[in-house]
């Protein structure tokens, strides 16, 4: 069996937090961005954009970027609102979320954006 890595996440180290799909990974591109948002389009779920701020990470509450994009299926209108929520709020952590209907729950969340850390 191998050995399970401590990623040393620390409530007193903004900068070590780990958060939702993806976090242990390094920052994504905008390639790959791109194919997670075609991913949720193709899944049928609506698309939508939150941000908070870096230390307010471990709370469950974060800012909605406008509402949900019920029914978009264009992923560059996806991309331009989480990079315009981005340029908005340019040291917050913004996330992309794919709402499902069917199940009446979040289909996927992934910070796509990551803010500035003290």
């Amino acid at each position: 069996m191998s050995e399970v890595m401590d990623y040393k996440s620390r409530l007193s180290d903004p900068a070590s937090r780990k958060f939702e799909t993806f976090s242990y990974l390094p920052a994504m591109t905008t390639e790959q961005i791109k194919k997670q948002v075609q991913y949720l389009v193709s899944k049928g779920w609506n698309p939508a954009v939150e941000h908070t701020e870096p230390e307010h990470l471990m709370d469950s509450y974060w800012y909605m970027w406008k509402l949900p994009m019920f029914g978009e299926t264009d992923i560059d209108k996806v991309l331009a609102e989480a990079e315009a929520c981005h340029k908005a709020n340019p040291n917050n952590h913004v996330r992309l979320i794919g709402y499902d209907n069917f199940s009446q729950s979040q289909g996927a969340a992934m910070v796509i954006f990551r803010g500035k850390t003290v």
